[in-house]
């Protein structure tokens, strides 16, 4: 079935289960809100890594609007007083509503209806965010979950990887250079929020390593512990490593804060964030490397480089 032609569709296929989460928490249907607020939050960061600015829409002290004025993500996705620019729909392969969870191998459909006018630099957007989520990101909930090599354990529902997906097609759309899309979220109607303690999610302080993964080995031996300042010893683990305490802190988080890194064992995949006042992604790249002593710097993809692969080449025109 095709898609009317204002509508644009993202072909995906699941790599792992997907979590949306529902109503009792089994996560046994697809709510499509779940999918799209994490779309919405990987927007932000590519905003933010563009030198733009994305408010905080669970701070009621710093999301928009303010004075009728919205970030750019707001814009696009919605604010108080601010519906969003788009319907958005999860559909089959056959291009029905897709209502079943999402399980690895299942191929699927992002649809988006506008609904009122969507700029050429918004449809770039979301086109970069859905393929920053694909090729080095993660989708949905549950992606928190940490691997394990241990016997017997590796399989256990809190270490199975969630979040993964491919892009394997997506609509014709017109170019916009990195330039362009600089110029479109730093433009002075767009409301700039203080980016206060969560400006670290942003492109800019964003790594990925693909082929690799961090996991529990036994009892004694963790490497995804050891990069985050976490003592390796099972029994121990929630003891932070000294020194650095204050950064190991902020790396591992806590149940009122984020972690900042992310690891998936099949596919293999780590990704994380950095924070220039904390810990920068060159202190990153060497803690990984006490994990894979044998990891290669261009392994070690940045935010900047992903950027312009992302973009082609598409920089200056």
């Amino acid at each position: 079935m095709s898609a009317p032609a204002d509508v644009k569709e993202w072909h995906l296929n699941a790599r792992t289960d997907l979590w949306s989460g529902d109503v009792d928490g089994k996560g046994e249907r697809v709510i499509p809100t779940g999918l799209l607020g994490s779309i919405r939050w990987w927007c932000e960061v590519l905003v933010r890594g563009l030198d733009g600015a994305a408010c905080d829409p669970t701070d009621s002290n710093n999301r928009c609007p303010d004075d009728d004025r919205r970030c750019p993500v707001c814009e696009l996705f919605g604010c108080t007083g601010w519906a969003r620019k788009f319907r958005f729909e999860v559909r089959d392969a056959e291009g029905k509503v897709l209502g079943h969870k999402i399980s690895k191998d299942t191929r699927f459909v992002l649809r988006f209806t506008p609904l009122r006018a969507i700029a050429r630099e918004e449809w770039a957007l979301l086109d970069l965010t859905l393929r920053l989520i694909a090729g080095y990101g993660a989708m949905g909930g549950k992606t928190v979950l940490k691997p394990s090599d241990e016997a017997r354990r590796s399989t256990l529902p809190h270490h199975r990887d969630h979040g993964l997906v491919e892009v394997e097609s997506g609509p014709v759309l017109e170019p916009v250079s990195r330039r362009q899309l600089a110029s479109y979220v730093r433009h002075q109607r767009w409301r700039r929020p203080p980016q206060g303690g969560f400006g670290w999610a942003s492109l800019s302080s964003f790594c990925c390593v693909n082929g690799r993964y961090l996991a529990r080995q036994d009892t004694d031996r963790s490497t995804f512990n050891k990069i985050l300042g976490r003592r390796e010893q099972k029994s121990r683990a929630r003891e932070l490593e000294a020194p650095d305490r204050a950064v190991n802190s902020w790396l591992a988080g806590s149940q009122q804060e984020s972690k900042k890194v992310f690891s998936f064992k099949d596919p293999a995949r780590t990704f994380g964030f950095a924070d220039p006042d904390r810990i920068t992604l060159e202190q990153m790249q060497r803690r990984l490397e006490t994990a894979w002593p044998r990891l290669r710097r261009d392994e070690f993809m940045d935010g900047e480089s992903i950027l312009s692969q992302l973009l082609g080449g598409r920089t200056t025109t």
